[in-house]
């Protein structure tokens, strides 16, 4: 991309694409746009036409140029702009060969300095990439061998079964489209505002005088009015001790989804301390919002102090989030380090202070599984429901829990039962 020089020294213009002759770079950005689609961006054949056509303007200059001109067509929001910039570094990356040759032949010495981390989009941009390529046309090789599948499980239906924790990177991926794909709770409450209505049996008496003293008063036509409704705030508890914090990141991406579409929804994550995350959530793009939360949290993959961080959310935030009929989800294994005496007393106080009181425990995926520890028998008495979240079809449960389909299976008296009854034997 250097300017061109005449045989008399005079800078000439940089060539268009046309004077290119056998150039692909309209192919190139073609597939750069599909990659971009792939990503995430909202790339139409319009938008690539337009890029074409911006890059001839332009013609073949600078590298940050060239930048400026595909940016100012792909890029219609900020939070964008990372996952652009990204794909353009990887896509339009040089090609340092002789570089790359001298760090080959010469001696290697140990780095001792920290991984730097991968920034929040480049695993989407290189699965994109990665799906481009493989879209590539190959060379016709040896015939493959068909198979029929018509009566083995679907790759869909072995992936919503599969545990959180035994899935691969590129499961956990899938993992994460498929939360997106959820079908999000619905419920609403009652508040203690009214709206405008054209149906009875609610009058408002003040819309009608105010329609009357428009006419003199010599028409009086009655005016009605209905309660509101509006989604309950959710507030969302997450362990992030060494036994959770695999389930616990999962999660964090059904709560992002949960809060694109609620205004009033608020996430903490707690350890041996206390974290409010429901800014960082906030972003639009869900691997900033994730590496935003990573980066806010001191106490990831460390201990478990349940009591003390209920006690500090009831203290601070309690009155903040809780009010108008909240629903609480509790994600957790109930394996407290200290006494349960305090447990017990802010569980019950959180208990009395929310709508609904869900607890989320991955040790339900064992089929033998009894409230057997101290914390789980001090938690369990105080709770409305009682689910597993390890796997999609438990969090499409969930979702169908939120919009207001409850099931036995959920109560946390068959747990109590069962303890009542070993007791007694």
């Amino acid at each position: 991309m250097e300017s061109r020089r005449a045989a008399d020294g005079a800078v000439l213009p940089p060539p268009t694409m046309g004077e290119a002759g056998e150039g692909r770079l309209a192919e190139n950005i073609v597939y750069f746009s599909r990659v971009l689609r792939r990503a995430g961006l909202k790339t139409s054949p319009q938008a690539t036409l337009d890029a074409v056509a911006a890059a001839e303007a332009i013609g073949i200059g600078s590298r940050e140029e060239f930048h400026a001109a595909l940016s100012s067509v792909f890029v219609k929001r900020r939070e964008d702009m990372a996952v652009f910039d990204e794909a353009f570094r990887l896509f339009f990356r040089k090609r340092d060969l002789i570089e790359k040759m001298i760090q080959m032949m010469s001696p290697k010495i140990s780095d001792q300095r920290e991984a730097e981390n991968p920034k929040p989009a480049s695993t989407r941009v290189n699965d994109a990439l990665v799906n481009e390529q493989a879209r590539a046309p190959k060379r016709e090789g040896p015939p493959q061998i068909e198979t029929d599948a018509r009566f083995t499980a679907s790759g869909s239906e072995v992936l919503r079964r599969t545990d959180f924790a035994q899935m691969t990177a590129a499961e956990l991926l899938l993992a994460r489209r498929e939360m997106a794909r959820l079908v999000l709770p619905l419920d609403t409450v009652k508040t203690r505002r009214f709206a405008a209505s054209r149906r009875p049996p609610l009058i408002d008496s003040r819309a009608s005088l105010r329609q009357a003293m428009r006419s003199g008063g010599d028409i009086l036509l009655p005016k009605f009015r209905h309660v509101r409704r509006r989604p309950p705030p959710l507030v969302v508890l997450a362990d992030i001790s060494g036994s959770m914090s695999q389930y616990s990141r999962i999660f964090l991406q059904f709560a992002h989804a949960l809060m694109e579409n609620r205004k009033r929804a608020h996430v903490f994550l707690f350890g041996t301390r206390l974290t409010n995350v429901t800014r960082a959530l906030r972003e639009r793009d869900p691997d900033e919002a994730l590496a935003a939360c990573t980066a806010s949290v001191r106490d990831w993959s460390g201990g478990t102090r349940i009591g003390a961080t209920l006690k500090e959310f009831n203290r601070l935030w309690g009155r903040r989030v809780l009010s108008g009929g909240a629903v609480v989800l509790l994600i957790t294994d109930g394996l407290e380090r200290d006494g349960v005496e305090e447990l017990e007393a802010e569980i019950d106080r959180l208990h009395r202070s929310c709508r609904r009181l869900i607890w989320l425990n991955p040790l339900l995926r064992f089929e033998g599984f009894e409230a057997r520890a101290r914390g789980v028998r001090a938690m369990l008495p105080h709770v409305d429901e009682f689910r597993q979240v390890h796997n999609l079809n438990s969090l499409a449960e969930l979702a169908g829990a939120l919009s207001g389909f409850t099931s036995r299976a959920a109560d946390p008296r068959r747990y109590l039962d069962r303890i009542v009854e070993r007791t007694a034997a």
